[in-house]
């Protein structure tokens, strides 16, 4: 092997979190246990996210031994890199080696049924280092307990980390950006004018402005200005002054933004232009009543969308309660009382008493429908104003799938705090929605806010700081 190389031995619960990672390792050889084609034999039956992911990895090996001709596999499989995936400039993919052992040896029989799987992963590698003693063997594994016992052989041990959107979650794209105080006077030449009830501005673009498009601005003080990122071209921007929902008569199905970051949400939620919105904020800071009270707005009263869908990953925080009865519609009514709670505030007329309450709740029930995200596949929704919430928990591939059902006229809401990660294998860094903002941040369509302030009651904020 050439100077440098290294062999990864994956681990299970890698395929089956991301199935391409077979051809994620660059120049570098992989290596598949016989323990690992078990599991995922056994858990390829069914019709969950995971029981997908084995079947692909399964296909994917597949399509590598036609590939070879059904021949050469003691010699390693050339890694073939499917569509969508590039290595650098002049490297060459590595090849795939699967376990090979005699039954004398103790691979075989009796012996693997009676020992635990992650034990045998960990022979295997061991095995592997003693028979590639010139070459470094890592194992790379989303479980933390077998990486610890990798440590105690002597056996280096990684996480799968090439599916991470950044190094740093505090790097993560905020959406919202304090001007210096001198802002006006580094650009001294610029052109306003207003159209349509708006003001805009034309500067250009200082090397340490890295905008993107969407991006909300704000210069505080005695002169506080509220803008965001219209349009950027040829390293000159066109902000516009955004209209003001904390105070006077601007409100959103009569909701004052409470605080700055607010503001900046119902900008973006009222644009007909933003087609994709994502809101992160911790618990209280009011990322479903603003999405649900722009939704309402658009479609209630200005009849820009037909309907809001809304949906959320069911992952239970406790203790499932078992199998739930009824439609699709009131299986998923549990998971939303975030819809229920926000609903009760956005449906309480002045007048008109319970009766009035009642016939509000029938008219708004009749517009917003719930849905499961495991019907999704294959559904294309047009002109529909769609809510994704508690988005922290899916995966990039659940998000990639949910965003891709988007049709025209369609405006897509991704809600969620990566705080409350209820998903195994899932962090701040891997996290669908942590995936999503980073990759639409520059997109012309998109807009991105992190709410910080939360503002549910003194006791929530109090908690979301302290425990």
């Amino acid at each position: 092997m050439t100077r440098g190389k290294r062999i990864y031995v994956l681990d299970t619960n890698v395929l089956m979190h991301d199935p391409t990672s077979l051809f994620r390792f660059e120049e570098h050889d992989v290596f598949i246990p016989m323990t690992v084609l078990e599991e995922l034999d056994a858990a390829k039956k069914g019709t969950s996210e995971v029981s997908r992911n084995a079947r692909q990895v399964s296909r994917f090996i597949n399509e590598l031994i036609e590939h070879g001709k059904g021949g050469g596999i003691a010699e390693g499989l050339d890694l073939n890199l499917p569509q969508g995936i590039r290595l650098e400039r002049g490297k060459q993919a590595g090849r795939l080696y699967f376990e090979i052992r005699s039954i004398e040896n103790g691979a075989d029989g009796g012996g693997r049924k009676r020992g635990l799987p992650d034990n045998l992963i960990l022979a295997s590698v061991l095995h592997l280092r003693e028979q590639r003693p010139k070459t470094p063997v890592v194992l790379v594994t989303k479980d933390i307990n077998l990486r610890i016992k990798a440590s105690i052989f002597g056996v280096a041990a990684e996480d799968y980390e090439n599916d991470r959107a950044l190094d740093d979650f505090s790097l993560l794209y905020a959406g919202h950006t304090e001007l210096p105080r001198d802002f006006w006077d580094r650009h001294a030449e610029v052109r306003s004018w207003s159209e349509r009830g708006h003001t805009y501005y034309e500067v250009k673009c200082r090397k340490d402005e890295q905008w993107h498009p969407h991006e909300c601005l704000y210069l505080p003080g005695d002169d506080e200005v509220e803008m965001r990122v219209l349009r950027l071209d040829n390293k000159k921007a066109t902000l516009q002054i955004l209209d003001d929902y904390v105070n006077g008569s601007h409100s959103v199905w009569g909701i004052h933004a409470r605080n700055r970051e607010q503001n900046f949400a119902l900008n973006l939620l009222m644009d007909p232009d933003v087609d994709f919105v994502s809101l992160l904020g911790t618990a209280g800071s009011g990322k479903t009543l603003l999405a649900l009270a722009a939704g309402l707005a658009q479609t209630m009263d200005q009849q820009r969308y037909r309907e809001i869908i809304m949906t959320r990953a069911t992952v239970s925080v406790g203790e499932d309660i078992g199998f739930l009865p009824g439609t699709e519609e009131e299986k998923m009514t549990p998971w939303m009382g975030a819809l229920t709670d926000n609903l009760e505030v956005l449906t309480n007329p002045q007048e008109g008493g319970s009766w009035g309450r009642a016939a509000t709740n029938d008219l708004l029930a009749s517009r917003i429908k719930i849905r499961s995200m495991n019907f999704m596949r294959g559904r294309t929704f047009q002109n529909r104003y769609v809510i994704i919430d508690e988005a922290q928990n899916l995966t990039p591939k659940q998000m990639k799938t949910l965003i891709t059902r988007a049709g025209p006229g369609c405006k897509m809401i991704c809600l969620g705090n990566v705080e409350q990660i209820d998903t195994p294998y899932l962090t701040e860094t891997t996290s669908g929605l942590t995936y999503t903002v980073d990759r639409f941040k520059t997109w012309e369509h998109s807009g991105h806010i992190t709410l910080r302030r939360g503002e549910r009651s003194r006791l929530a904020d109090r908690a979301s700081e302290m425990l």
